[in-house]
């Protein structure tokens, strides 16, 4: 089932220099990007895309994170994009990440680990919704989809 998802590279990715060596592992797995947005995420954004852990102990130092350097937020498209993405990502606590992940490869801390992925549809929807117009996704064909998929 084809897909979309919300991936956004994080200060420490984007700080650290990794934008291309991470994108390069959606593109060569086969997923197509859809929509890129660099920006510099505001306190309001913020609060609003980590909404459920508002009033948790970790929140605010959650949001000074995020909005503390640039962020590149993203759309990826494939099929069952938001389970392969996430495996792609590896586990939240860098440490506890496979290596062959983003988060296994280049992390080595639960609060700067890189990179966040959408875990369902429902929160893909609202995650992309916050970060991009629909009319700033583009649709099109790659000539080696006939590849990727039968």
């Amino acid at each position: 089932m084809m897909e979309r998802s919300f991936v956004m590279l994080k200060p420490d990715a984007v700080s650290r220099k990794l934008i291309g060596r991470i994108l390069s592992r959606f593109e060569e797995k086969g997923l197509k990007i859809v929509a890129l947005n660099f920006l510099q995420i505001d306190e309001d954004l913020a609060k609003t895309h980590y909404g459920e852990h508002e009033g948790k102990p970790f929140f605010k130092d959650l949001v000074g994170y995020i909005i503390s350097a640039p962020s590149l937020a993203m759309v990826i498209e494939g099929d069952d994009a938001i389970s392969v993405i996430r495996k792609i990502v590896g586990a939240t606590n860098p440490k506890e990440a496979d290596l062959g992940t983003i988060r296994g490869d280049f992390g080595m801390d639960t609060g700067r680990n890189i990179i966040h992925a959408s875990d369902s549809p429902k929160s893909a929807e609202r995650e992309i919704d916050l970060f991009f117009n629909r009319d700033e996704m583009c649709d099109y064909e790659v000539p080696e989809d006939s590849w990727v998929y039968e």
